[in-house]
């Protein structure tokens, strides 16, 4: 966080390599929440730039305490959340395909490959379920493992509306989940307890 505040510094006195160390530490999250909030890797890329952008033309709102992820994740939610009310098209995947053709790992065995990919098809459809607003606090909470404060100041909410939208976003995903064919598990964004 401190180094972030001195890059932050650097860059409003016109360092620009101070800025382009921010955009290459940030880029991934930004990138991912994106992706999760508008399911299309062209968009996310739009998106991850447009909040870069608007990051650096929007530094001196930064304020000096403020964590900077923090600060960044919600320009780039309001964003997201803003083009898809634009487009009214509610859809959100999962699948971080751009990530896993440069990721080295172990090929899965086939069927716990399948089971993996029907089990996020499933958790898309699910997500699509929620509105743009509850589907960032599900994406927040879950994925990027943000606090309920955290989730407060990246969304501009109170902490308050960020429990009521996280429990009503439970609920609804409870209530789209399908008899038996996915089991309610702890660690499932259904399941859990807001913190």
């Amino acid at each position: 966080m401190l180094e972030d505040q001195l890059l932050v510094e650097r860059t409003r006195r016109g360092d620009p390599r101070a800025f382009a160390q921010l955009v290459e530490t940030y880029q991934t999250p930004v990138y991912n929440l994106a992706y999760r909030m508008l399911g299309n890797a062209n968009d996310a890329e739009d998106a991850a730039q447009e909040t870069f952008l608007r990051a650096y033309a929007q530094l001196s709102k930064f304020h000096v305490g403020q964590k900077f992820a923090t600060w960044l994740l919600s320009i780039d939610a309001h964003y997201c959340i803003d083009r898809l009310r634009r487009r009214r098209f509610l859809w959100l995947s999962l699948e971080d395909r751009a990530l896993d053709d440069t990721l080295v790992s172990a090929s899965p065995e086939p069927d716990d490959e399948l089971l993996r990919r029907e089990s996020q098809q499933e958790i898309e459809r699910l997500l699509e379920h929620l509105s743009p607003a509850n589907r960032l606090v599900v994406v927040l909470r879950y994925w990027h493992e943000q606090s309920i404060e955290e989730i407060a100041q990246t969304t501009g909410d109170s902490v308050s509306a960020v429990k009521v939208r996280l429990h009503r976003a439970r609920q609804a995903l409870a209530k789209a989940l399908p008899d038996a064919n996915v089991a309610a598990t702890p660690g499932t964004p259904g399941v859990r307890a807001a913190q």
